[in-house]
């Protein structure tokens, strides 16, 4: 009989179930649009049957993609197990665009993938195949659980379903998954009382290192103690409530656009700034232009938008599962400039950089691991609740080169955020081959006109160009 075996969620992770709610669907996704290559059939739609053999083998590098949530005795703790009924034809998903399979009718359909919240009861993801795009192109469209992935980690798990060489095709094998049973309430209690046990000698370790290196040390502890007071602070003081903070359902729409990173960079460089900087510039004048007509006055507005931070090492690459820490980062959306904006965000990212924000709301993550994970949901929740930010800014590297699923090289790839309590609007972005890929998931009733504020975006990166 196969051994039992179980993971656990970190706090992060847990979070991200805990702020679920009927409005607010906690998974992350993607557009990524693909010359259908070796995997169109001779009808010039999709071989379906050859996409579950490139999924089967990409399963097999991915197990975490196999396994279900289950539940500490006793407490609401959640730990991964593996499914004993998994069924690779409920993840994966083939469907068509009615014609013309254009881009609009592609985007009004993700937001109806996203709509739906995914079944805790299995493994939390899907991916839908989509065929019928006009030029023989084929859409993936995919839909996991923010529990499972972060950003950085997503890209991570590109490679276990695509690889940079064209002539690379997954081949079928003779392996067969045997799920191994979850471990009885006896042994979940009994590691979970050595882990509690365990705790005094990690914080040890810990002090150990401060003798070790005292002066680091306290130098780290002191930007850390002032950052944790700075995201405690912003935590508990609203923003300025906009027409984006409003009580949000469970329906969805999406939109995209594309930029050329080489021109966004060539941006950056002469303003002396990140590509981030650049982007939340974007932000910023994008705001300015959509909620001028809507609000009788930005003089005075305080609009934050909280930005994850990578905090992955490199021997962490590769691992499913969040390694972030949050930032809050307030833009200059009552200034008319678009070059002093652009300025004034170098300035406030600069200042966020030195403060320790990160490493501050990096100790509530390591807290609530060693303690509840209830503290970090509390505090996330506070924050939502609290409007302490107004958006989500998201803005991950992808591969620099053409990637390829089983032949078919992927053109273009539009990240989805997912919204967050009274956050109507989220942006998350994507840089691949050259192109700076822009997502935006909002609420289907309370932003409407959704592509007016990406037009806004590509409006003020031409003014940005143009300076």
């Amino acid at each position: 009989m196969p051994y039992s075996h179980y993971d656990r969620l970190t706090a992060l992770d847990d979070s991200f179930l805990a702020m679920e709610s009927p409005g607010v669907h906690m998974h992350v996704g993607s557009v990524g649009i693909f010359d259908a290559g070796p995997l169109a059939d001779a009808q010039g739609g999709v071989d379906f049957e050859r996409i579950l053999s490139v999924s089967e083998s990409g399963l097999a590098r991915v197990p975490r993609f196999r396994q279900k949530l289950a539940y500490m005795p006793g407490t609401r703790q959640p730990i991964w197990v593996d499914d004993e009924h998994f069924n690779l034809l409920y993840h994966v998903r083939h469907t068509a665009l009615p014609v013309p399979g254009d881009d609009r009718r592609l985007k009004r359909l993700t937001g109806r993938i996203m709509s739906q919240k995914l079944d805790r009861t299995k493994p939390m993801w899907e991916l839908w195949f989509v065929e019928g795009l006009a030029g023989g192109r084929l859409a993936v469209i995919s839909k996991v659980h923010h529990c499972l992935i972060d950003g950085v980690s997503g890209v991570d798990l590109l490679s276990a379903f695509m690889g940079t060489d064209p002539e690379f095709r997954a081949e079928t094998s003779d392996y067969r998954w045997t799920p191994r049973p979850a471990p009885g309430s006896l042994s979940l209690l009994a590691d979970d009382l050595r882990r509690r046990v365990s705790l005094p000698g990690r914080l040890l370790s810990g002090a150990t290192r401060v003798l070790r290196e005292p002066a680091e040390s306290i130098e780290d502890a002191r930007r850390t103690a002032s950052g944790f007071a700075e995201s405690l602070a912003k935590a508990v003081t609203p923003a300025s409530e906009t027409p984006f903070n409003v009580p949000i359902g469970p329906h969805r729409r999406f939109d995209w656009t594309r930029m050329d990173l080489g021109v966004v960079r060539e941006v950056k460089q002469k303003a002396g700034a990140t590509v981030n900087d650049v982007v939340l510039a974007c932000v910023a004048g994008a705001v300015r232009r959509y909620l001028g007509p809507q609000i009788e006055s930005l003089d005075e507005i305080d609009f934050r938008v909280l930005v994850p931070v990578s905090t992955r090492k490199s021997e962490e690459r590769g691992k499913l599962g969040n390694r972030v820490s949050m930032v809050v980062v307030a833009l200059p959306v009552n200034e008319p400039d678009a070059r002093t904006r652009l300025e004034k965000v170098v300035e406030e990212t600069s200042q966020i950089k030195a403060s320790g924000q990160a490493s501050g709301a990096d100790l509530i993550e390591q807290v609530s691991d060693w303690t509840s994970h209830a503290l970090l949901s509390r505090f996330s929740n506070l924050a939502a609740s609290r409007r302490s930010f107004n958006m989500v800014v998201t803005n991950v590297p992808g591969p620099p080169a053409p990637v390829y699923l089983n032949g078919g090289r992927m053109l273009e790839s539009y990240p989805l955020v997912p919204l967050f309590e009274n956050q109507a609007l989220g942006v998350a972005l994507f840089s691949y081959d050259g192109s700076l890929f822009w997502g935006f998931n909002s609420d289907w009733d309370a932003v409407p006109d959704l592509h007016d504020f990406v037009l806004a975006i590509e409006r003020e990166f031409e003014a940005l160009r143009k300076l």
